[in-house]
């Protein structure tokens, strides 16, 4: 009988804004290790006798830039069990590819390159990434494969960890080297600009199926990248797993040409404007505000009040605010009804006094009524997009006819109840106004920060540009 082969999988996850004043370290990651990290790839490892080392994810609700000792201690962790493995064949890498460390110019390469080290050459290196992560020539030098996510909002993130698994137990068994190419594409837009489930990114993304269908292709990817990360990193590209580098060569700039042609044509899934616009717009129908520049899921801190204010001013009817984040008001809730809120975590914005009609305590949270309004008052910072986060605070949204979250494209749960929807072009550390956000590393030629007419992709293979 042949011998099984042996790898491990694990990685680091987040989104970093460089905008954020809200540094994130041990506390604001969780670690999945062991059968759970291998239920979550949730791949048949034992049909392709393989033996699996789990070492562990570490991933974290996005915030701002991660401490540089937390990031030195967790990727020496990393290597040091590498290191007490025996040889491995492969590694699953699971990241996301929008980290922010001072003084790194390009953390997941520092991570995939020590990695590299600690396995050798021979060893096969599958990455799943996220598809508002970037890549860099010494990340595609270090990998074998790579597979994103091809859906925002993510909704196949399962699928993607288990097309890069895919790759690597099919390489190891099949005794062959995949390649990875790459092509940097000078565009970089909100996410919220570039939601799959509407053009032109609908179409585009279902043309990367269709790419995989050749002989010779393996995967093909589009990363529309991360904005509010300040780096010389920072733009879309497109990345191909192949077997034919010439062909993969070839679909690289297909797919660069096809996404350049369309940027101008990037809007936002729901109507933008004002947070005045966004309360003229309320339907007499149960409607839903985005107030995306304070989105936790994209990097905000999630403690600014700005439409809060907007929202208790105006006294509208049945509103449910979800939510905002502050320990101090939460504590000060535990013993009184009066609070102060807003800016706590170092979001900005303006500080409100306020007093609770009533208050009561679940999962961390205060749910307070203030006159007309309902506010959720988070203990810790976090969003509230699926309809658990609300039944689990004993909330039903049928009770009210607004709901404010901190999001920017609506996540798929909240975009399931059809309701009439804005969002909010609101301050904060995720603000949806690019060009007007500090810009001192993104010094190329890149849109929409510059307007610029022509591009030619180059493909690289993270050593040398192919011709």
């Amino acid at each position: 009988m042949m011998a099984k082969k042996n790898i491990a999988i694990g990685g680091i996850s987040t989104e970093c804004s460089s905008y954020s004043p809200l540094f994130q370290n041990e506390d604001d990651f969780i670690s999945i290790q062991g059968q759970a990290l291998i239920d979550l790839v949730d791949f048949p490892f034992s049909q392709y006798n393989i033996n699996i080392n789990p070492l562990f994810f570490n991933k974290s609700v996005p915030g701002g830039p991660i401490e540089k000792q937390y990031f030195d201690q967790v990727k020496n962790q990393f290597i040091t069990e590498i290191n007490a493995l025996e040889k491995l064949d492969g590694i699953l890498l699971l990241m996301h590819g929008a980290m922010y460390v001072e003084g790194i110019d390009d953390p997941e390469g520092e991570w995939i390159n020590s990695v590299r080290e600690a396995v050798g050459s021979d060893c096969i290196i599958s990455v799943s990434y996220d598809l508002h992560g970037q890549v860099t020539d010494k990340i595609i030098k270090n990998i074998d494969a790579f597979a994103a996510f091809k859906t925002a909002p993510h909704i196949d993130v399962k699928d993607t960890y288990r097309r890069s698994a895919s790759m690597l137990v099919n390489a190891i068994n099949g005794n062959y080297r995949p390649q990875v190419v790459w092509s940097a594409i000078p565009v970089l837009v909100s996410g919220e600009m570039s939601s799959t489930f509407v053009e032109p990114c609908k179409t585009i993304y279902q043309s990367l199926d269709e790419y995989n269908d050749q002989k010779g292709i393996l995967d093909c990817n589009l990363l529309v990248g991360y904005v509010w990360a300040d780096t010389k990193r920072a733009t879309a590209s497109s990345v191909v797993t192949c077997t034919n580098k010439a062909l993969g060569s070839y679909i690289c700039k297909k797919i660069a040409s096809a996404y350049w042609k369309k940027r101008k044509d990037l809007v936002s899934d729901m109507p933008t404007g004002s947070i005045d616009e966004a309360l003229l717009s309320l339907k007499s129908e149960f409607s839903i505000i985005a107030d995306s520049g304070d989105n936790p899921t994209a990097g905000g801190v999630g403690d600014r009040a700005d439409v809060l204010q907007a929202v208790l001013k105006q006294s509208i009817d049945n509103s449910l605010f979800a939510g905002i984040a502050s320990k101090s008001a939460y504590d000060k809730l535990k013993h009184g009804n009066e609070f102060n809120i807003g800016g706590t975590f170092g979001g900005g914005g303006p500080e409100l006094k306020l007093k609770a009609d009533n208050v009561y305590f679940k999962n961390k949270c205060a749910i307070v009524k203030i006159s007309k309004t309902v506010v959720i008052v988070s203990r810790h910072r976090r969003p509230f997009h699926n309809l658990k986060d609300f039944s689990e605070l004993n909330i039903n949204l049928s009770n009210f006819k607004v709901l404010v979250v901190k999001s920017g494209y609506l996540s798929p749960e909240l975009q399931s109840l059809s309701a009439p929807s804005f969002m909010a072009l609101t301050d904060g550390a995720v603000n949806q106004n690019l060009v007007g956000i500090e810009n001192n590393n993104r010094n190329q030629k890149i849109y929409p920060f510059q307007e610029f007419d022509e591009f030619i992709p180059n493909v690289s293979d993270g050593e040398s540009l192919i011709i």
